[in-house]
């Protein structure tokens, strides 16, 4: 007995047969209607990116709930927020908010939403933004149209901008006023103020959300009806979908990188990195400081001389990647900088340098071993850890591969610090106090999310990231974060190895697509389907 998402399915299947593969120099006039299967590689245990601040979560959500912000090609454009401005010193900054947006429920949204949301989930829970707000001390709401934000220190207007895309989505008021947030049930089934509405989740195996005919951009908007995320954890499984008709698209290099390129060759697909210029990532190697060994910076800077990272650039990343310079990747603009102390690779330092720090080879060649958890965020990372292990044996360090889905990851690493090494990969959000920052300073309670759970601590570093949060001076602001760059590749809590864009596949029967250097995580509005 066939479902309803299995009826779309083979209805997608045959018009992917029957439709001839054609270029077009100009846009066809817009079709409405029609269904888009876009491909996601992981379960997603939350559903509220006020709650959690995740690719997977935004892939899915931002189409459902929207931030005050966005990014386009041209800069920053409102959304549910039309204006914002500082006050001279930095410590308020007011947003004017949309007029005539309802909730998915018929309930107006208004500042009252906002300073709810920013007081109870973005300060206090929201991973990222629990550092970035941590002196927010109010919101206060004049008008239901405008929201203050009132600090204790300086917050550069600049920074709240590039963070609010990322962790400046409102929820509303009236549904988790007087609950317990965190099991809150729209976490799982969001209801939001953008072009689609959260229908169904089936676990493991798909979401949907439908056309929201009440949508603040006017009838017009949305072209399509409806938006099916497969679950697909299978990359050659999900190739075979994208090939067959079943997927519309897979972002966030969801497939291989040999069917990647292969897929990219087929003149039915567009492949490449547009579209993912706000999600450029490393690739890295994260040390628990609080074993003996790791804790001696001379035994970090020699595993960093045993990578490899032209060769893992050239094999596991295909050439899309540079080596990385520390936590800030060159598309951080002014306040990146390549003047940092690097480690080339040299393995016969590497064995001196761990000779020096008193860990010489036994008669099997092993100084030490570690535990090594690695992300199981797809193939680089797989790929990585894989090849970190093999280099790690090369200057006589053992290390065991223990293996987990997302949550034992999650938990191993930054609840519980079950683990001497990690790797992942680290996304930069347009600002480093968005989400490089909490990387490496120290306090973050344990369970945060991609926060610093390596037992790094620095006085110095916790200064410098604290004067970069609220220097409202761009110029200053550049050179305080150039100095935390040197100072994290000198004592290198995490090695940021490889720095990478992410890459996506899309059939060329949608159109609009990937015209924002966010797109898989925007709203997708204007998105519609050629067929």
């Amino acid at each position: 007995m066939q479902t309803p998402l299995t009826r779309l399915l083979s209805a997608a299947g045959a018009l992917a047969l029957a439709l001839p593969a054609f270029a077009q120099e100009t846009p066809p006039e817009v079709k409405r209607g029609g269904t888009i299967f876009s491909h996601i590689i992981a379960e997603q245990g939350v559903l509220n990116p006020a709650l959690r601040a995740s690719t997977g979560v935004y892939q899915i959500t931002g189409k459902m709930i929207e931030p005050l912000i966005d990014k386009t090609y041209d800069g920053y454009v409102g959304v549910l927020a039309t204006e914002w401005s500082s006050s001279a010193d930095g410590k308020a900054i007011t947003f004017k908010l949309r007029d005539g947006v309802r909730w998915h429920d018929g309930e107006p949204f208004s500042c009252d939403d906002v300073a709810y949301s920013a007081m109870n989930l973005w300060k206090p829970l929201l991973n990222y933004s629990s550092t970035l707000q941590a002196n927010l001390e109010s919101v206060d709401c004049p008008d239901p149209l405008t929201a203050v934000f009132n600090y204790s220190h300086p917050m550069p207007l600049a920074l709240m901008v590039a963070a609010m895309p990322d962790l400046g989505h409102p929820v509303p008021k009236h549904l988790y006023e007087g609950t317990d947030i965190l099991k809150n049930p729209h976490n799982q089934a969001p209801i939001g103020t953008g072009p689609f509405k959260f229908q169904e989740y089936e676990r493991g195996q798909y979401i949907i959300a439908v056309r929201n005919d009440d949508y603040w951009r006017g009838k017009e908007y949305p072209y399509l009806d409806r938006v099916i995320w497969r679950i697909i954890p299978d990359k050659a499984a999900a190739a075979a979908a994208l090939e067959a008709g079943e997927l519309h698209e897979s972002p966030f290099n969801g497939l291989s990188m040999a069917d990647l390129e292969r897929l990219g060759n087929d003149p039915r697909f567009d492949m490449g990195t547009k579209g993912f210029e706000n999600n450029v990532a490393h690739e890295t190697v994260e040390f628990n400081l609080r074993n003996p060994i790791l804790a001696d910076v001379r035994v970090r800077q020699a595993i960093y001389h045993g990578l490899d990272t032209d060769f893992a650039i050239k094999t596991i990343m295909r050439g899309y990647a540079k080596p990385g310079r520390g936590p800030i990747p060159s598309a951080g603009g002014e306040n990146y900088t390549d003047d940092v102390p690097t480690y080339p690779y040299d393995p016969a330092k590497a064995r001196a340098m761990l000779d020096e720090a008193g860990y010489p080879a036994d008669a099997n060649g092993v100084r030490f071993k570690l535990r090594h958890r690695p992300a199981p965020w797809g193939e680089y990372t797989t790929l990585w850890s894989q090849y970190y292990a093999q280099a790690m044996k090369e200057i006589g360090i053992e290390v065991e591969l223990l293996t987990n889905d997302t949550p034992g990851f999650l938990n191993g690493v930054y609840r519980d610090h079950d683990f001497d090494t990690a790797n992942g990969w680290h996304q930069f959000r347009s600002d480093p106090a968005v989400s490089t920052t909490v990387w490496l300073r120290s306090g973050a309670p344990a369970g945060t999310a991609w926060s610093n759970q390596f037992g790094y601590e620095s006085a110095e570093m916790d200064s410098l990231i604290d004067a970069a949060a609220e220097e409202l001076d761009p110029a200053k602001r550049a050179d305080l974060y150039h100095q935390i760059q040197r100072l994290e590749m000198t004592d290198l809590p995490v090695i940021f190895a490889i720095e990478h864009p992410f890459i996506g596949i899309t059939s060329k029967k949608l159109i609009n697509h990937h015209n924002t250097p966010r797109w898989d995580s925007s709203s997708w509005y204007d998105l519609w389907i050629d067929e």
